[in-house]
């Protein structure tokens, strides 16, 4: 059976912990390629600066912009792994796959020259594209479309995700302090190889871990022949060139205007899909897109973490803790996962608690309440700058890392919300491609991330009075969103019919 077409009803696991065995089994697939993606993430933008701009702050901008591009580009892709999971190989084989080129991207990422660094970015990007989507995909695959558990599930899958990306930072920073045995320097090397070890690790826990999928995820009759695996390997052969070309050639600015076209090309694949339905369908797609457009803005100043605010902790914070020890600027990296670790049980426990007694916020209302918190957590970035900045020029450690809880409080209002909605509104044809739409905004977002933070940045660094500007922007921005989503959250949910 083709693993595209919704089913009513999912395989007979069996249980653990009220949840499909195969859950967890995703789970920790997911925790080492999250490991493996965060150690880059924390490390890259500052191994720029320092590698290829001798710590000169005037790096901040092209750092800024290749971060923004990198973290684009890798949910950009995500729209064509889940095409080729849905069309050609299945969700397994592509996962595989992905998690292979990934491997090989982190470890090319280990030699310590311009064009290595683009190019195991873009083995990384094009890696990711077919493994990200799809395992996210597998997990609604798991749950019947009516089983009650499935937001709970996914919210449990999110976990997995922020356990990896909270061990990363902590990890690969004391590794690379301890291998050179100075700690506020980093061995960026022994980062990236962490990284691909860690990617190799995924990659065999699913190898060894499918057979408790029974089937889910195999190719669809008549797809089964390896020939396509051998033509999707030539059509990652021919995209790596494509990423580097973007990474090296085309720049942030003009990234964005290719972004746009490919969010609007998904949009209209999901539209014509829809119409092959009827109007109930049709409805549940463009309120899907409504959110879409919504969780841009959400994510255009989350990424403010791999750029403006990792520059922000490293010049701009006061991160001397006791007895003299200086806090590393990577561990604020693991602020919000360990927030999410220690919150995400209490969110799951209070969209239950509402849901029995039928008062739990709809889908956009959740996505609303997202955004304004982190609109908060801006907010308090903003006081500490224009009220705690010392004589020397430093906030408090303190804002900073309230900020990142801020933004994980609206990130669990919105983002595992996200990964299930995708899955109960989409097409039933198209839940791969429905679920790289979704990750197609979060690509907008990332781009645009990193322009913002070029602007914050400029010509020559960061500066106090450029972030307080900066991230006030930000917090209008991000407050009157979320304000306007709350309000026209019952249209949206018209538009639902009935799916919260």
């Amino acid at each position: 059976m083709n693993q595209a077409i919704e089913t009513s009803a999912a395989p007979d696991y069996p249980q653990l912990l009220g949840h499909p065995r195969p859950l967890w089994m995703l789970f920790m697939t997911e925790f080492w390629e999250r490991f493996a993606f965060y150690s880059v993430s924390w490390a890259l933008a500052l191994y720029i600066v320092a590698q290829f701009f001798h710590g000169d702050p005037s790096g901040q901008a092209w750092a800024s912009g290749i971060f923004g591009a990198y973290t684009a580009l890798i949910y950009g892709t995500g729209i064509f792994g889940g095409w080729v999971a849905d069309k050609l190989i299945g969700y397994q084989r592509t996962i595989l796959l992905g998690a292979a080129v990934m491997a090989a991207g982190l470890f090319t990422l280990m030699l310590p020259e311009r064009t290595m660094l683009l190019l195991g970015l873009a083995l990384v990007i094009v890696g990711d594209g077919l493994f990200k989507p799809n395992i996210s995909s597998m997990v609604g695959q798991l749950y019947a479309r009516d089983d009650e558990r499935r937001d709970r599930g996914f919210t449990l899958f999110y976990m997995g995700i922020n356990a990896g990306a909270f061990v990363a930072p902590l990890f690969t920073g004391w590794l690379a302090s301890y291998f050179t045995d100075t700690p506020m320097e980093q061995n960026y090397r022994v980062v990236f190889l962490a990284a691909g070890v860690g990617m190799l690790l995924s990659l065999l826990w699913f190898w060894f871990g499918r057979r408790q999928l029974k089937g889910v995820g195999r190719p669809a009759p008549g797809a089964e022949s390896r020939l396509r695996v051998l033509w999707v390997l030539l059509g990652v052969i021919v995209a790596v060139p494509a990423v580097y070309y973007l990474l090296s050639s085309v720049g942030p600015g003009g990234l964005q205007w290719l972004l746009g076209l490919l969010f609007v090309a998904v949009a209209a694949m999901l539209l014509v899909e829809a119409a092959r339905h009827d109007r109930v369908q049709t409805h549940r797609v463009l309120a899907m897109l409504i959110i879409f457009a919504f969780n841009v803005l959400f994510w255009m100043f989350y990424y403010q973490l791999g750029t403006s605010f990792n520059f922000l902790a490293e010049n701009l914070v006061d991160r001397k803790m006791f007895g003299g020890w200086v806090f590393p600027v990577g561990w604020f990296q693991s602020v919000s996962p360990l927030a999410i670790i220690v919150l995400a049980p209490l969110v799951t426990l209070v969209w239950a608690w509402l849901s029995k007694r039928r008062c739990e916020p709809s889908i956009p209302r959740k996505f609303g309440l997202g955004l304004i918190f982190n609109a908060l957590g801006f907010a308090v970035l903003v006081y500490a700058l224009a009220r705690l900045l010392s004589s020397a020029g430093l906030i408090p450690f303190w804002p900073l890392a309230m900020c990142y809880v801020m933004q994980t409080v609206g990130e669990l209002c919105l983002s595992p919300i996200g990964l299930s909605m995708v899955t109960k509104l989409a097409p039933p044809r198209l839940v791969g491609v429905a679920m790289g739409g979704w990750f197609m905004s979060l690509a907008v977002g990332g781009n645009l991330s990193g322009l913002v933070a070029s602007r914050i940045s400029g010509v020559s660094g960061m500066t106090a009075a450029s972030a307080l500007s900066g991230f006030t922007f930000s917090f209008w921005l991000l407050a009157g969103a979320g304000l306007l989503l709350l309000l026209i959250s019952p249209l949206i949910n018209k538009l639902m019919h009935g799916v919260r």
